[in-house]
C-alpha cells in the first residue's frame, strides 16, 4: 500500500486512485475546452506563441538592433507571451538547474516535507501544495517549490534544498543570469515605448528592490486529465516571468477566444509579460491570460521565476508620458500588494455569484 500523504498531489497520483477527488474536477463551463495535452501540441494550423531570437538586443548596429527589439515590442503588444532563443544563458546551465529540481522532487515525499512551507503561518516560502483557499474552492493538481532566488542578500538559503549537492550554485548562477536578461528586455521594452532605456527597470524597483521568485512546478500524472487543470486560468501580477520545462507540453494561452497550446521548443525559455508591466504601459504590452493541463502518461515540470517589483515601496500606475486624452489611465495607482489583493478580491466576487 502506498502511504499517501495529505495534501500532497504527488501522494495521490502515485496511491493507484484510477478517479480524482471532486475537489480537483473542473466545472462543467471549464470541461468543454481542456483536451488532450499531446494531441493539442500537435496542432499546426492557427496562431502559435511567437518565437523571438534575442541574439541582436543589444548589437552596436543600431539597424540590426532596432529590428530585434521590434519583433520584441510586437509579440509583447500582440501575445505578451513569447519563447525566447539565443537569450545568452548557457544550455548546460540550464540543464543543471533542470536536474537540480527533477533530483529534489524524485526524493521521497517525507523528505521532501522537511522543508514544507506553513501558508497558515505566513511562511510561503518551501515545499507545497495549493490549499483550497483559491477562488473557486477549488484545487490544482499540481505540487511545488517556492522561494526567492535573487537578491543574494535577501535569499533564505536555510530552506533551500541541500540534495542535490548541486541545487544552490546551479539555481543561485541561473537567478544572476535571469536578472541580467531581465535588464536587457526591460531596455528594449522602454525604448521601444519611447522611454529613457533604463525607465521601465527602475518603476520596477531597479537592482536593488526587484525580486526574483521561483516557483518550481510539479505536475504528477493524472488518471482523469480531461477532468482537471494543472493551474487555472491566471495571469501573472510580475513585472516578468521566465519559464523553463523539461519538455512535456501543457502551457496554453487565451488568444483571440481561443486556447492555444505552446509547443515545446528546444533550449528556448518561454517569457511572459506580468500584469506590473501592462500596467506602467497602459496596456501597450498584454499580460496574457494561460493555464497548465496535466496528462495521463508524463509528469510535467516548469521552473517560473517571477521578476517582481516590492509589495510597498512603488505606486504601479500608468506612466505619464503614455496617458492622453485619446488613451486615458486604464488602471487607478495601487501598490503591488494592493494589486495582489484587488486580483483576489475579484476572483472572490466572481466565485461567489
Amino acid at each position: 500500500m502506498v502511504s499517501v500523504v495529505a495534501g500532497r498531489v504527488e501522494s495521490l497520483s502515485s496511491s493507484g486512485i484510477q478517479s480524482i477527488p471532486q475537489e480537483y474536477v473542473r466545472p462543467k463551463e471549464e470541461l468543454t475546452s481542456i483536451g488532450d495535452i499531446f494531441e493539442e501540441e500537435k496542432k499546426h494550423e492557427g496562431p502559435q506563441v511567437p518565437t523571438i531570437d534575442l541574439e541582436d538586443i543589444a548589437s552596436k548596429d543600431p539597424v540590426v538592433r532596432e529590428r530585434c527589439h521590434e519583433e520584441l515590442r510586437k509579440a509583447a503588444t500582440d501575445w505578451g507571451v513569447m519563447h525566447l532563443v539565443n537569450h545568452g544563458i548557457p544550455n548546460d546551465l540550464i540543464e543543471r538547474v533542470r536536474k537540480a529540481g527533477e533530483v529534489f522532487f524524485n526524493l521521497p515525499i517525507e523528505e521532501k516535507e522537511k522543508h514544507a512551507n506553513d501558508q497558515g503561518a505566513g511562511k510561503i516560502q518551501g515545499y507545497g501544495s495549493k490549499l483550497a483557499n483559491n477562488a473557486s474552492g477549488q484545487l490544482e493538481w499540481e505540487d511545488y517549490f517556492f522561494h526567492l532566488v535573487y537578491p543574494e542578500d535577501k535569499r533564505d538559503l536555510s530552506i533551500w534544498p541541500k540534495h542535490p549537492s548541486d541545487y544552490t550554485a546551479a539555481t543561485s548562477e541561473y537567478a544572476k543570469l535571469l536578472r541580467q536578461l531581465a535588464t536587457k528586455i526591460l531596455s528594449a521594452l522602454s525604448i521601444s515605448l519611447g522611454l529613457e532605456e533604463g525607465r521601465l527597470e527602475k518603476e520596477v524597483g531597479g537592482l536593488e528592490e526587484m525580486l526574483l521568485q521561483m516557483k518550481i512546478n510539479y505536475y504528477p500524472k493524472c488518471p482523469q486529465p480531461e477532468l482537471a487543470l494543472g493551474v487555472e486560468a491566471h495571469t501573472d501580477v510580475s513585472a516578468l516571468t521566465f519559464i523553463l520545462h523539461n519538455m512535456v507540453p501543457g502551457l496554453q494561452l487565451f488568444y483571440e477566444g481561443k486556447w492555444v497550446t505552446a509547443k515545446c521548443v528546444p533550449n528556448s525559455i518561454i517569457m511572459h509579460i506580468g500584469d506590473t508591466i501592462e500596467i506602467l504601459s497602459n496596456r501597450k504590452y498584454k499580460s496574457i491570460l494561460h493555464r497548465g493541463l496535466v496528462n495521463k502518461e508524463k509528469v510535467r515540470i516548469s521552473w517560473a521565476v517571477f521578476c517582481e517589483p516590492p509589495k510597498e515601496k512603488i505606486i504601479l500606475k500608468p506612466l505619464p508620458e503614455l496617458v492622453t486624452e485619446a488613451e486615458p489611465a486604464l488602471f487607478p495607482p495601487r501598490t503591488f500588494a494592493q494589486h495582489i489583493e484587488h486580483k483576489l478580491f475579484r476572483k472572490n466576487q466572481a466565485a461567489s455569484k
